[in-house]
């Protein structure tokens, strides 16, 4: 029987429905999609971890607004890799339906939070830069330290409550409603608010890195016109113009690894999906991992701080290394092993 049939001749709310969303009908898919997941979820706590770590071990980094913002972008790609491999692995490949629809609806808001505030934290940064560029001398009154924990607390209060207003009951078995072909439990009208809610972030960050951009072109034209004139305005305008050209780049990586999850999901919304969609689409999620793990990478090759951080992290490992291997108990280890020899 098709998904569709299923779907309708069984309880919408009963918790072996769940069965019917398990999309991965042989081995091979299993293996591909568990092999996805773990090779980007490690890399990506791994690579934001030492995002995280890089920051705050600077006094020059973990004081600036600008990288508060990129360190709660990384925490949440963090928090979205563990629990979105977790519950994605769990169900997709185990299959475990062992679970009520509380602890499903739970795991699919920490996603949802996770994710949200990834890109909400895109959106502070774009922010950021966007008051950096079109206002520069009062870039430091504007954005304060306090004003970016303010604005970082309401985002993820903001993505935190949205994301668990199914468990709180806007789902279909609650209201009687429709269903979404995509997820257990989750009402389609929740589905489609959630997903304008998304396209409304990108909508602003893209506005704000337009701006941007169009200012760092008339700085870069202005000091072309203007090399006699070497200053501590045109440094910060250089490091402006590579931040802005850096969270571009992040910006475009996102939209890419988003856009097939995001047209799916509005085309479930207004039409059915066969099963070949449906395991596309879940493939297509793990680009979701794919953009959390790709971030950090970029932050590394285009910040200057903390690419310099990162190459003092390596150097000290090295002397210590290099320490540990010309220590008297390393040389009297190696002279009883040439002994024994």
């Amino acid at each position: 029987m098709d998904f569709c049939e299923i779907h309708e001749n069984s309880s919408k709310c009963s918790v072996n429905t769940m069965e019917c969303f398990m999309v991965l009908s042989t081995q091979a898919q299993k293996i591909s999609i568990a092999t996805l997941c773990g090779l980007f979820g490690i890399l990506c706590v791994f690579e934001n971890s030492l995002v995280l770590y890089l920051i705050f071990s600077s006094p020059g980094t973990r004081r600036k607004p600008s990288y508060l913002f990129i360190s709660s972008l990384a925490l949440a790609d963090i928090l979205a890799s563990i629990i979105f491999v977790c519950s994605f692995v769990n169900f997709h490949v185990f299959n475990e339906t062992h679970f009520s629809k509380e602890i499903f609806l739970l795991q699919l808001g920490g996603v949802n939070t996770s994710f949200s505030a990834s890109l909400s934290s895109l959106l502070l940064t774009a922010l950021d830069r966007y008051i950096s560029i079109s206002r520069p001398s009062k870039y430091k009154l504007l954005m304060t330290r306090k004003r970016a924990w303010i604005g970082l607390g309401v985002l993820w209060v903001t993505c935190a409550t949205i994301a668990s207003l199914p468990l709180l009951g806007w789902n279909c078995c609650t209201l009687n409603s429709t269903c979404s072909e995509l997820f257990p439990f989750v009402d389609d009208n929740y589905l489609s608010s959630w997903i304008c809610f998304i396209m409304i972030l990108l909508g602003c960050i893209i506005y704000a890195y337009m701006h941007v951009l169009w200012r760092a072109r008339q700085h870069v034209a202005y000091m072309g016109k203007h090399q006699v004139q070497v200053g501590k305005q045109n440094t910060r305008m250089r490091m402006d113009i590579m931040l802005a050209k850096t969270l571009v780049m992040v910006l475009t990586v996102l939209v890419l690894c988003w856009s097939p999850v995001l047209v799916l999901m509005i085309y479930s919304v207004f039409a059915r999906l066969s099963n070949l969609l449906r395991k596309v689409f879940a493939f297509c999620s793990t680009l979701c991992l794919l953009n959390s793990m790709v971030n950090p990478i970029i932050y590394a090759l285009r910040s200057k701080e903390l690419y310099s951080s990162l190459r003092m992290v390596f150097s000290r490992f090295r002397r210590q290394l290099k320490a540990s291997e010309d220590s008297p108990e390393a040389e009297s280890t190696h002279r009883s092993s040439m002994i024994e020899t």
